[in-house]
């Protein structure tokens, strides 16, 4: 069982490396610095992957419209950030193959010129994968593409091409959870309130624990700054004067009851960027916008952008305003000023007094953003590192899928949230949490003895991941789900409701 008080007490001792923030980058840092040897902590001020990290596209891959970018724009930058991100793709498919594999996408040709310009484009993606290409693109005749998609409407046909796709929410916990296996600490709703300065540089924190009021100072060599869209409000904690780093922008995604065979990529919007409509656990997910916006936790979906995705898949698939079962909204950290679809996803490490502040980059580059980081670091402080294993080290899970007697849906669910872990989650509890649907009761146990799960949100949305799916669906599980976190943290009765309460608040934003 995972002990949050052992951890809570471990805060105490010094560390090589202090990281605020459990997101993508967060988690990567950790995972990173704790396969080289460095003693490291996290805190997070909610829960692991409770921002953008469990808000993105769920896509790996290079970028076909940051592709496009670099030829037109000749953009060596963007280029580069292309051919990694199409390295990277390949590693995670091999780090943590319950959590992400293969997928197809296909962009639709309707006029002439579109046949050699897409073909021709997405051989060059190929062409960039190098070895690590997950398979040929190719020509769909027009048979092949009604085949898959009946309510397009006639094309001229479609290249179909390879990316990846992967659970973001559960890649994200499997980056923690790998590296608290290995001697790291970790917490969520751990919020750090306040620097800590020793001989004119940060050396630590003061944390808060959020769910219990305590307070300890966290010391460290180095703290890392990876809070994503709210990174330069920490760092004003440094000055309040700081020129800001970031330009931030919401991405907002729709889950529509729209079953689907392949992914959709419609490469021409009225403002020149590209969505995507991809299979998803059984539905469709449809995004993303890309609308200036303000640093927040929790951004709702603003009805501009929902009504926009709406209109722009409309005259592919017809209106699917009626089959919306759940959406929400992320905020891209873009590095940099302009208009933020011009901006590229790189990365960019900043140094002031000991801080280190780690924002850009996007979720398919994650381990070379740490990768960088914690290389940057120890070269500034003189630390002899083994050499990097984040490429070949599998994440706990990774592995062949375990027999289970149980309906596919339910096999399937487990394996692809839990891994090779799926028959211990299934010791728990094979009561199903609502008729109809793969998620168990057992799930919720694990969740909060396994992963570190304390509140019913962390459970419906990034541990089970059904929040994110169908928003009816997880408010009608909420109650259960509560009824069974209670006696596991000590709830009394109206600790439970006040819970029930929050849920209930918390479900549009996924928060």
């Amino acid at each position: 069982m995972m002990d949050r008080e052992a951890l809570w007490a471990r805060l105490k001792e010094p560390f090589d490396l202090l990281i605020l923030g459990g997101g993508a980058t967060g988690a990567g840092v950790l995972w990173e610095a704790t396969l080289r040897g460095l003693k490291a902590a996290l805190v997070e001020a909610r829960d692991f992957a409770s921002g953008t990290s469990s808000r993105s596209t769920k896509l790996l891959h290079g970028g076909v419209r940051y592709l496009e970018l670099a030829v037109k724009r000749l953009d060596a930058r963007q280029l580069r950030l292309v051919r990694e991100a199409l390295g990277e793709r390949k590693v995670v498919l091999e780090l943590a193959p319950h959590l992400a594999r293969p997928l197809t996408l296909l962009t639709p040709l309707f006029r002439p010129l579109e046949i050699p310009y897409y073909w021709a484009g997405l051989k060059l993606y190929d062409l960039l994968s190098g070895k690590r290409r997950l398979g040929q693109s190719r020509y769909l005749p027009p048979k092949a593409v009604r085949d898959l998609f009946p309510d397009l409407p006639p094309t001229l046909g479609a290249v179909a091409y390879q990316d990846g796709q992967f659970a973001d929410h559960r890649l994200n916990l499997a980056l923690v959870l790998s590296a608290l296996e290995r001697g790291a600490v970790a917490l969520n709703y751990a919020e750090a309130k306040a620097l800590l300065w020793e001989g004119g540089r940060v050396r630590g924190a003061v944390v808060q624990d959020r769910l219990t009021g305590k307070e300890v100072e966290v010391f460290a060599k180095a703290v890392v700054n990876a809070t994503g869209p709210l990174a330069d409000g920490v760092r004003r904690l440094l000055d309040p004067d700081l020129p800001p780093l970031l330009t931030p922008s919401s991405g907002v995604h729709l889950v529509l009851d729209y079953p689907l065979k392949a992914g959709l990529l419609i490469p021409r919007t009225r403002d020149g960027r590209v969505l995507f409509l991809l299979p998803y656990r059984g539905m469709a997910l449809l995004g993303t916008t890309d609308l200036p916006a303000e640093p927040a936790f929790c951004p709702l979906p603003r009805e501009e952008e929902v009504a926009y995705l709406l209109e722009e898949i409309r005259p592919y698939l017809g209106d699917l305003s009626g089959r919306v079962r759940a959406s929400w909204s992320g905020l891209r950290p873009l590095v940099g000023k302009g208009e933020t679809r011009l901006l590229v996803r790189d990365h960019h490490i900043e140094e002031l007094w000991g801080l280190y502040t780690l924002v850009g980059g996007k979720w398919t580059t994650f381990r070379l953003m740490a990768l960088d980081l914690v290389e940057r670091v120890a070269k500034d402080l003189g630390l002899s590192l083994p050499p990097s294993t984040s490429h070949t080290t599998p994440l706990l899970g990774a592995g062949e899928r375990p027999l289970l007697d149980l309906p596919e849906a339910v096999a399937r669910h487990l394996y692809e949230t839990y891994g090779t872990l799926a028959g211990e989650v299934l010791v728990l509890g094979e009561r199903p949490l609502l008729p109809g649907l793969p998620y168990l009761e057992g799930e919720v146990v694990w969740a909060v003895r396994q992963e570190l799960a304390a509140k019913p949100m962390d459970v419906l949305a990034r541990r089970l991941g059904l929040a994110l799916l169908d928003r009816e669906k997880a408010l009608s599980a909420l109650p259960r789900v509560v009824e069974i976190m209670a006696p596991l943290l000590g709830w009394d009765e109206g600790r439970a409701q006040a819970e029930l309460r929050e849920a209930r608040e918390a479900l549009p934003g996924l928060c």
